[in-house]
């Protein structure tokens, strides 16, 4: 399938690019196939004459002027990365000109691999023993990254570090604050906004390690090997920064469904039977790092406040007309569910 016209690239005007980069393969690039998935980005299999294949990356459709930004925070990252054993799509080359193809944009391995998202494919689906495996391989790429010393790969100044946990409460309390200025969110505000807020100020953990934070790592942004229940690869690093890595098991759980919780998103793969329960995946984090999780819950409530100051920001946008009403009153409710799933942690800590 050549894709050409819908991917709006130019072939001759990339194919006279590609001639100076240093790529695998040789000949030029003959066809642009679309690939599914990648929701701020646009992907594409490029297809070079010997039948070499690898990725283009380009920025969605309504990037605004800044697009060259995130791709040269996931190009330094992903270039930090080569040799580790984190697993990751290698970084081939990068351009910010966007006279090329219209954008900045990013050539990638192309990684063999699916992402998960709704009914699973293959054993994934029909064996309970690999979705098990599953959801500790994605915690294991969490483990892997947090091994990574991120000054020694020469990632030092990706994102500030000092007074971080104070930071981040302050960033995302600050952010919901904000929201109150339209009558309509005050009215659907929850009240444990503040509590949760509080708490987590006065409960800062002592312990605060810095490491590299993918800062969105879930099962959307993860690719799985096909034919056994191996993590291929963590994708999309345009929000890397330097932090406590315990925010992306944070944030993994967040998104985590068990007997008990609060009415939510349904799981983001199905089916679900029989996947480890939160205790389960964060003991198996410390058996991978070794690392004491007594302050975890703190991380875990953060991650919950996180994300529901992000989805109420969407909400806030839909009620002031700059998104989709029904798209953003489901995000609302989304997060309606974080505030107890906080409340609960905060019980149990």
């Amino acid at each position: 399938m050549t894709d050409s016209t819908s991917s709006s690239v130019d072939l001759a005007r990339f194919n006279a690019w590609l001639d100076g980069a240093d790529l695998p393969g040789s000949g030029p690039v003959v066809s642009l196939t679309r690939l599914t998935g990648g929701a701020q980005n646009i992907l594409h299999t490029m297809r070079r004459t010997d039948g070499t294949e690898l990725v283009l990356r380009r920025p969605g459709r309504s990037a605004g002027p800044d697009a060259a930004k995130p791709f040269l925070r996931e190009n330094r990252v992903l270039t930090a990365l080569a040799g580790t054993a984190v697993p990751h799509a290698r970084l081939h080359a990068s351009c910010t000109d966007a006279s090329v193809i219209g954008s900045p944009f990013s050539v990638l391995e192309k990684i063999d691999g699916f992402s998960p998202q709704g009914d699973l494919p293959g054993g994934y689906g029909s064996d309970p023993a690999w979705r098990r495996q599953m959801a500790f391989e994605l915690v294991g790429g969490a483990a892997r990254l947090a091994a990574v010393d991120p000054y020694a790969i020469g990632l030092d100044g990706l994102s500030r570090t000092e007074h971080w946990a104070e930071r981040q409460v302050a960033r995302y309390w600050d952010m919901l604050r904000g929201y109150r200025s339209n009558a309509e969110y005050r009215d659907a505000e929850s009240p444990l906004v503040d509590t949760i807020g509080k708490w987590l100020d006065d409960n800062r953990p002592a312990d605060v390690r810095i490491g590299i934070v993918h800062g969105d790592l879930q099962f959307a942004n993860v690719l799985f090997a096909h034919d056994e229940p191996r993590l291929a690869a963590i994708v999309d690093w345009e929000m890397a920064g330097l932090g406590d890595p315990f925010v992306d098991l944070g944030w993994i759980l967040t998104a985590w469904r068990e007997e008990g919780d609060p009415p939510g998103a349904d799981p983001y793969v199905r089916p679900w039977d029989v996947m480890p329960t939160r205790a389960e995946l964060i003991a198996h984090y410390a058996d991978l790092t070794g690392r004491d999780t007594g302050d975890f819950p703190w991380f875990q409530v953060l991650a919950c406040f996180r994300l529901a100051a992000l989805l109420e920001g969407s909400y806030v946008r839909a009620l002031e007309g700059r998104m989709d009403r029904a798209l953003g009153e489901g995000l609302h409710t989304y997060a309606e569910s974080l505030w107890p799933k906080a409340e609960a942690e905060i019980a149990r800590a």
